[in-house]
């Protein structure tokens, strides 16, 4: 049987590249980076040399660079940090819809402290309006987060217009930019953002590797105490392996992003335009334009997205429905409720995510056992039985 993996919004493969680079580190040079012996300072060097590698990538200072495990682990840091340290001077965040799980929960943990949190909405393709977000701040506001890219929609945020909304009323702003890092060009100082979160298995780098961008001069209290490591922020000792990975991929990712992008546009392309046409009601979700290069989002109508998952699997083909974090919930997604898509809709949503090992062969053979799933399902389905009588009527 065919193997077809279009699931790496999720995770993407380990690079040959990464994976050579860390092997000393899980042999040989296993030294603690805090010790002061010879082969603790070697693991120290690698520490700081993958630092330089993941602020090169989205051009910001090394000193401004905190390792975390993950994207998840980012994003608490800085939802909790950012908004703690600010305490006295109020106690509103502003978060858009769409976020991440991580990212609303760690809100919703504040609100324990007497932290309040507002919503801003989006429209139908999931984008933030900046004058939505400058109207929901208020005095109290201590901290805005929109994330950069929706790893369930694709939709890529205006945040550079966010981010100025936020200066103007001397607002701390927050991205997640876990989906978007090493797949799209990213500069913190262009976007003119304060703290920004990414993670290595988004871009060729090992799991367990991520990274919170923090501007340098702003506050936020330690996430994990105990230890002087990450500068004071994040005790425990560092994973040195994921570290050198997550550094290397990211020194790979500014070599061949171009590449990798020109390889999977026309693919996803592809894909956004012909199985809506090989499928009747099948429907595109997300911004057309304004959308990660890899990523392609559809809701398909009067079946639940786990079963085409599990026929596709049987098919040889690995996509996914939703969010990872959430897709064993076996709810709707809240992003494309937040979009305004029918509950019923939203059950069916299924998101194909590329990389540059892709082929069109892939993409075909996708086109191909697609349309027959889901004519097999729609047969079994109450909700298809009764459109057609309606339609009959």
């Amino acid at each position: 049987m065919k193997k077809v993996y279009l699931d790496h919004i999720a995770d993407t493969p380990l690079h040959p590249e990464a994976l050579e680079t860390m092997l000393p580190y899980l042999k040989e040079n296993f030294g603690n980076p805090q010790s002061l012996h010879s082969s603790g300072q070697q693991a120290q060097q690698a520490l700081e040399e993958a630092r330089e590698n993941v602020a090169r990538l989205i051009h910001a200072q090394a000193a401004e660079i905190f390792f975390t495990s993950s994207g998840s682990e980012s994003n608490n840091f800085a939802v909790k940090g950012l908004a703690l340290a600010q305490k006295g001077r109020g106690n509103h965040i502003v978060l858009s819809s769409i976020e991440h799980q991580s990212v609303l929960h760690s809100a919703k943990s504040l609100e324990k402290f007497g932290y309040t949190v507002s919503l801003v909405p989006v429209d139908k393709f999931g984008r933030v309006t900046p004058e939505d977000v400058r109207k929901a701040i208020t005095p109290d506001t201590v901290l805005v987060s929109v994330m950069l890219a929706n790893s369930e929609a694709g939709t890529i945020q205006p945040i550079k217009e966010i981010a100025e909304a936020c200066r103007e009323q001397e607002v701390l702003f927050h991205t997640d930019a876990v989906a978007a890092v090493g797949n799209i060009p990213v500069d913190v100082t262009e976007l003119g953002v304060d703290a920004l979160s990414l993670a290595g298995n988004q871009f060729y780098g090992p799991k367990g590797s991520a990274a919170l961008f923090l501007k340098k001069g702003t506050r936020i209290l330690p996430f994990i105490d105990g230890g002087i490591q990450e500068g004071g922020r994040r005790a425990g000792t560092e994973d040195v392996a994921a570290i050198v990975g997550l550094g290397k991929a990211a020194e790979i990712a500014m070599r061949d992003w171009k590449k990798r992008q020109e390889k999977v546009l026309p693919l996803r392309d592809r894909l956004i335009r012909e199985l809506p046409q090989r499928v009747e009601h099948v429907f595109f979700t997300g911004h057309p334009e304004s959308r990660l290069p890899h990523h392609a989002s559809f809701c398909i109508e009067f079946i639940e997205g786990e079963a085409m998952l599990l026929n596709l699997d049987m098919q040889g083909i690995s996509a996914s429905s939703g969010s990872a974090c959430t897709s064993r919930a076996l709810k709707a997604s809240h992003v494309l409720l937040a979009m305004g898509i029918d509950h019923a809709l939203a059950q069916g949503s299924l998101v194909f995510s590329l990389i540059k090992d892709t082929t069109e062969e892939d993409i075909e053979y996708l086109l191909e056992v697609f349309p027959p799933i889901i004519e097999r399902l729609r047969k079994m389905s109450p909700l298809y039985t009764q459109y057609l009588e309606e339609k009959k009527k």
